[in-house]
């Protein structure tokens, strides 16, 4: 990679983590590797669970290089695969805190409405 490249600022949000979805049901993860090692050495992939619903059809790809994830980021976001176009988007672990937060929230709010009904 260049090296001018190397100093740019990168926007807050990029990392070496991305989060893919839309993968096909019946991709491997090694057709995971094949993909995604096209822009750099990748640290580590993991794939949903084909009988759960709400992972099946997702991903991470953990680059060793923040600029590698950019790089795959730019170039397969919206690459069409096996008919499906994925959605490759940064992790951002905030998010999923909060969405953990809300849920954990939501079981507090419906705890106190029973113990109130039942006063």
């Amino acid at each position: 990679m260049a090296g001018g490249k190397k100093n740019a600022r990168l926007p807050p949000e990029v990392n070496r983590v991305l989060f893919v979805k839309q993968l096909p049901y019946d991709m491997t993860g090694e057709e995971m590797y094949d993909l995604f090692g096209k822009y750099g050495a990748i640290r580590q992939i993991r794939m949903g669970k084909k009988d759960r619903k709400d992972t099946r059809g997702t991903g991470f790809v953990v680059y060793e290089d923040i600029y590698d994830a950019k790089n795959a980021r730019e170039h397969l976001s919206g690459f069409n695969v096996k008919d499906r176009y994925l959605i490759v988007l940064y992790y951002q672990q905030t998010l999923s805190d909060k969405k953990k937060d809300t849920s954990r929230q939501q079981k507090e709010i419906a705890n106190l409405r029973a113990q109130l009904g039942e006063q």
